[in-house]
């Protein structure tokens, strides 16, 4: 299926990263890379569209915490699911965050609350390149993307936003695809997801009347200075984005060349 052929109600944001232009004029090659949400929301009418999609491996970036609140994935046939859990439950931006989700007290992040949660945004994604976990789970990931067997390969996280679009990012990147074209697809999330933002942003200050929805609503967009601040921090602890993949993920040149023979046209 070609891209923007085909959408998921279940999971508005997703979309193939086929037809993308990559490295020595070559496109991203449909089909095979597909970044969603998590898949738990997923109607019935969507399920004989993932059939055709027909994915081989799934990879779900969501910690147990996220997974065990939320509806489990809505699979067709038997791909191979793989859990590579980019998250830091003692991290206090990521405590943060859940908290404002969840509706919880926010009297112990009165620093944070004052710094901002676009502020609390960028940190998280400066830590995607710094952290453990982050990069135990990128660099599986890409290695994942490189072996054919794994391809139609579909990747996820919770909201499909932040984790799922610096995964695209990365992909992408060691594909050869420009940084412009990078930052275009991951900023279509908003377009994508609009309706559904409004409908949340209700639905959180219902359940807790004094929130703000300027402090909620930059935790549910995407926005540019979030991507920014993982690729100055790339550029600051690595100086390249390919020391990057190969210092700070493992990902090799082989691995690279494989990923390049798979996934492009």
């Amino acid at each position: 299926m070609a891209a923007r052929d085909w959408e998921l109600v279940g999971a508005p944001n997703a979309r193939d990263l086929g037809g993308l232009p990559a490295a020595d004029g070559r496109r991203v090659r449909p089909g095979r890379l597909i970044r969603t949400a998590a898949l738990g929301r997923l109607t019935d009418d969507d399920l004989p569209v993932l059939g055709k999609l027909a994915p081989a491996c799934v990879v779900d970036l969501r910690h147990g915490t996220e997974q065990a609140v939320a509806p489990s994935d809505r699979l067709v046939g038997e791909p191979r699911v793989v859990h590579l859990p980019v998250y830091d439950s003692a991290h206090p931006v990521f405590t943060y965050v859940s908290a404002v989700l969840l509706g919880h007290d926010l009297d112990a992040y009165e620093e944070l609350a004052r710094e901002g949660m676009p502020a609390a945004m960028a940190a998280i994604y400066r830590w995607f390149v710094t952290g453990e976990s982050a990069r135990a789970g990128f660099g599986a990931a890409v290695r994942l993307a490189a072996d054919g067997a794994n391809l139609p390969l579909l990747f996820h996280c919770s909201a499909g936003k932040d984790r799922t679009g610096w995964l695209a990012a990365v992909l992408l990147t060691a594909l050869g695809v420009d940084e412009a074209v990078i930052r275009a697809d991951y900023l279509r999330h908003n377009e994508l997801t609009e309706s559904l933002r409004e409908v949340l942003l209700v639905a959180m200050t219902r359940q807790r009347p004094d929130l703000d929805p300027a402090v909620a609503r930059p935790l549910l967009e995407v926005r540019p200075e979030y991507l920014d601040a993982a690729y100055d921090e790339v550029r600051r602890v690595h100086g390249s984005f390919g020391a990057y993949l190969r210092d700070g993920l493992g990902v090799t040149d082989g691995m690279v060349a494989a990923l390049r023979a798979n996934l492009l046209d």
